[in-house]
C-alpha cells in the first residue's frame, strides 16, 4: 500500500460512524534488510540541503520508516484518526554513522496513549539495525486536538540576541511537494492550498520534519558521531516564507531555533 492511498484510507476513516479502539495496537510493523536507493538518497539531500554523501542524515531513516508508521496509524480500530494529528515533538538518536551500503531492519511501534491538555497524544517509536545491532531511533510524538488551547498566549519571538550564529533562508512555495516527493508524506497539508485550508491554514505548510532535517544540514560537518537531536513543532512554516535560523554551541552540542514573527521550530543536540 503505498502512503498516498493510506491518506485516502486515513480520510475514509476519519468519517462519522467510525469505530475506534481504546488502545494502541500491540506489537511492531517490520521490515528486514532495507537497502537504500541511492538515486532516492542524493534526491533527499538535496531537498533538504544535506552534501552529498554516503552517510545517511540523522533524518533519513525517519522517510525510509514512513510507510510502516502509516500502516500502524491506518490499522482498523486505531484509537485516533491519522488524518488531524498534530506532530509536535522529535528525537532521534545517532549512536554510529551509518553508510548507506548498510541493509536496515526497520521496527515501528505506538506506545503510551496519554491525555494532554488539548486532547490525547502517543508516541511512536521508530528503530532501525545493522547485523542485530541498533544504530539509530527516533521517537515522534503526536497530538490529536479535541480541545481549544488555554486563553493565555505567548508573545512572538525576535531574534534571541543569545544565538551568535544566525541565517535568514528563503523557503520556497515547491517545498511541500519536494519534501512530499522524497519522504512519501503526501499529506495535503503540505502540498495543496485547498488541503490546507480545509484544516485552517490559509496555505500550505512546509512538513516538520523538513525543518528539522534543514536544521541538521546547516549543523553538517560540526556534529559528533553518536548524538541525539530534539526538536520541538511550535507554529508551522507557510510556504513560501522568510524565516531566520539560528544556533549556538552549548557545551559538546548545540541548541537552535528557526524563527520568523513568531517560533517554528527550536532544536538541541546532545552528544551519546
Amino acid at each position: 500500500m503505498t502512503t498516498g492511498s493510506s491518506y485516502v484510507r486515513a480520510a475514509l476513516g476519519s468519517l462519522p460512524g467510525r469505530a475506534r479502539g481504546a488502545a494502541l495496537p500491540d506489537g511492531a510493523a517490520t521490515r528486514q534488510a532495507v537497502v537504500v536507493d541511492r538515486e532516492h538518497l542524493a534526491a533527499y539531500d538535496r531537498v533538504c540541503g544535506f552534501r552529498l554523501g554516503d552517510v545517511l542524515p540523522a533524518t533519513y531513516p525517519h522517510v525510509l520508516a514512513f510507510p510502516l508508521a502509516m500502516r500502524l496509524m491506518t490499522t482498523p480500530g486505531f484509537p485516533l484518526p491519522l488524518v488531524g494529528l498534530v506532530h509536535v515533538a522529535n528525537r532521534i538518536t545517532v549512536r554510529r554513522p551509518v553508510g548507506a551500503a548498510s541493509p536496515l531492519d526497520l521496527a515501528v511501534r505506538t506506545v503510551d496513549l496519554r491525555d494532554h491538555p488539548r486532547g490525547r497524544q502517543f508516541d511512536l517509536v521508530a528503530s532501525a539495525s545493522v547485523d542485530g545491532v541498533p544504530v539509530w531511533e527516533s521517537v515522534s510524538t503526536y497530538l490529536r486536538i479535541t480541545r481549544p488551547s488555554p486563553g493565555t498566549t505567548t508573545p512572538p519571538p525576535v531574534a534571541d540576541a543569545s544565538f551568535p550564529s544566525n541565517a535568514v533562508w528563503r523557503v520556497p512555495a515547491g517545498v511541500g511537494g519536494a519534501y512530499a516527493a522524497v519522504s512519501g508524506d503526501r499529506n495535503p497539508i503540505h502540498t495543496s492550498a485547498l488541503g490546507a485550508r480545509l484544516f485552517g491554514f490559509p496555505r500550505p505548510i512546509a512538513h516538520g520534519m523538513w525543518t528539522k532535517a534543514r536544521a541538521l544540514a546547516a549543523l553538517e560537518g560540526r556534529l559528533p558521531e553518536a548524538y541525539t537531536v530534539e526538536v520541538a513543532f511550535k507554529q508551522p512554516v507557510p510556504l513560501p516564507a522568510r524565516v531566520r535560523f539560528q544556533a549556538a554551541r552549548e557545551g559538546d552540542g548545540w541548541r537552535f531555533a528557526l524563527t520568523s514573527r513568531r517560533p517554528h521550530l527550536t532544536g538541541s543536540v546532545t552528544v551519546g
